[in-house]
């Protein structure tokens, strides 16, 4: 099996989230393992890639990938838990979710999400392995579609151009009508609509 190896035994997973800094909506995570023997060009930061090339991108990575999962944490989860914490439960979904088993976990930023084998964080590792950069992709096209179909459930608040991040559009859409089921109720931007103390 051509597959990315430390000492020739072990699959490397890469693993990121996407959507840490928006008002409403999931957050998400992927994991990936790449097949050296099959190598995907233009893959990086998700974040510097256009929404047309992201989705190319993402049918070659789920084509040529020896293994791939996406996986999230809610607002609800969210609110409960913390930004931070229901991240690392998303990637954490992602790689338990993750057929083959990865032998090791390569994660993007400076946190490690509990995982059955060994995790290595990699601060800017999008930008660094191919990977995470993969992952990045991943977790950053499903949140867009979910938040696509996010706007057609509750309409007026333009989730579909903003992805729920604090744009000043989404603002006044909020003050406007108030917060939906989709909203993290502990960022402050909603707490102040709903009137709650920092």
């Amino acid at each position: 099996m051509n597959a990315e190896l430390v000492d020739g035994l072990t699959l490397i997973a890469g693993v990121d989230e996407a959507g840490r800094g928006p008002l409403a909506g999931p957050v998400c995570a992927a994991a990936v393992i790449l097949d050296p023997a099959r190598p995907i060009p233009g893959i990086g930061d998700s974040k510097r890639i256009s929404p047309v090339r992201r989705e190319a991108l993402e049918l070659a990575i789920k084509a040529q990938a020896l293994g791939w999962s996406v996986a999230s944490a809610s607002a609800a989860e969210i609110d409960a838990l913390n930004i931070l914490q229901a991240s690392l439960l998303a990637m954490g979904r992602a790689v338990a979710a993750l057929e083959p088993r990865p032998g090791r976990v390569l994660v993007d930023g400076n946190r490690a999400p509990d995982c059955a084998c060994p995790v290595q964080t990699v601060v800017g590792g999008d930008g660094l392995i191919p990977a995470i950069g993969a992952a990045s992709i991943l977790a950053k096209v499903a949140r867009d579609r979910l938040m696509c179909e996010l706007d057609l459930r509750y309409p007026g608040y333009g989730f579909a151009a903003h992805k729920g991040y604090p744009t000043e559009c989404h603002r006044e859409a909020l003050r406007r009508l108030g917060p939906c089921p989709a909203h993290r109720r502990t960022f402050s931007p909603v707490r102040e609509v709903l009137g709650v103390g920092p």
